[in-house]
């Protein structure tokens, strides 16, 4: 009889496991897509996955019914939210070094909105909820970011050096 009872701590660890499973995957690229690091390079993106899982287990028995999706990928945008605001000294805007890859023109704010909103989509009242930003502000933001993506911006041109007039 006791063979078919299962410990409240195992149904816990098997329920996490078959979402990790199903989820990890799409919050992994997600939060690629946030870091702006190569797909296959991407150690700050796994480390804000691994935080991001850990905090959503810690709190799997107070889900009661909430999405555990929504709950990480909320978790996952505050904490790189928090961790841009203390890269860049105070803000998530411009910061002094710029990611490689399609989005790494993009600070982080702009990412941060464009992946809720387009890679997510999650509704422009829900990400302004969740930055506590106005809905206005949200929207601009993410018509920047699209607009930064579809018509990047010129490369400076680098003076080319000429060449040195022979002396005699």
């Amino acid at each position: 009889m006791r063979d078919r009872q299962v410990s409240p701590g195992a149904r816990r660890a098997r329920e996490f496991q078959a979402f990790v499973a199903g989820a990890a995957g799409r919050l992994l690229h997600a939060a690629t897509l946030l870091t702006a690091e190569a797909p296959d390079d991407n150690p700050r993106a796994r480390r804000l996955l691994a935080v991001s899982l850990a905090h959503t287990y810690a709190y799997w028995d107070q889900l009661h019914g909430d999405d555990p999706y929504d709950r990480t990928r909320q978790y996952l945008a505050i904490r790189f939210a928090r961790e841009a605001w203390h890269r860049h000294g105070g803000g998530l805007g411009r910061g002094r070094r710029r990611p490689a890859g399609r989005l790494g023109g993009l600070t982080p704010q702009e990412r941060l909105i464009l992946v809720l909103r387009l890679y997510e989509g999650v509704a422009e009242e829900q990400a302004a909820a969740l930055l506590g930003l106005p809905v206005e502000r949200v929207r601009t933001i993410c018509d920047r970011a699209t607009a930064t993506l579809l018509h990047p911006p010129a490369e400076p041109s680098r003076p080319v050096a000429e060449p040195k007039a022979a002396t005699s």
